[in-house]
């Protein structure tokens, strides 16, 4: 049975690493970062993502993702759903293709999530 993933709201994981916590992580944080980052362990899904980082409106169609990565459309299909259970991207279909967009301050929650605090 799938298991279904529960994306913590962003401003959660800007603060759990806040200087108020001590540079602590919660339990529920440290697994939603290890979705995260376990997502883009994977180099074709962070060429994926930075393609459509770079893309006008960080937005692009499944359809313009093949020929860039070299990969068939089913194995993109797969890789960015992997994307979007871990909570970086989001889909929408419009008609017969999907386009996928960053999730609006995903990244920028990532790396602060690393940064040294004081």
């Amino acid at each position: 049975m799938p298991t279904e993933l529960t994306v913590l709201p962003l401003p959660d994981l800007a603060s759990c690493c806040s200087p108020a916590t001590g540079g602590r992580i919660d339990d529920a944080a440290a697994e939603a970062l290890a979705r995260m980052f376990k997502a883009l362990a994977d180099p074709n899904r962070v060429k994926l993502l930075s393609l459509i980082a770079a893309a006008e409106g960080q937005e692009a169609c499944a359809c313009d993702l093949t020929a860039p990565v070299g990969l068939a459309q089913p194995t993109i299909s797969h890789h960015m759903k992997v994307l979007t259970e871990a909570g970086l991207v989001s889909r929408e279909q419009r008609g017969k293709w999907a386009y996928f967009s960053l999730v609006p301050g995903v990244l920028e929650s990532l790396a602060e999530a690393l940064a040294p605090r004081p």
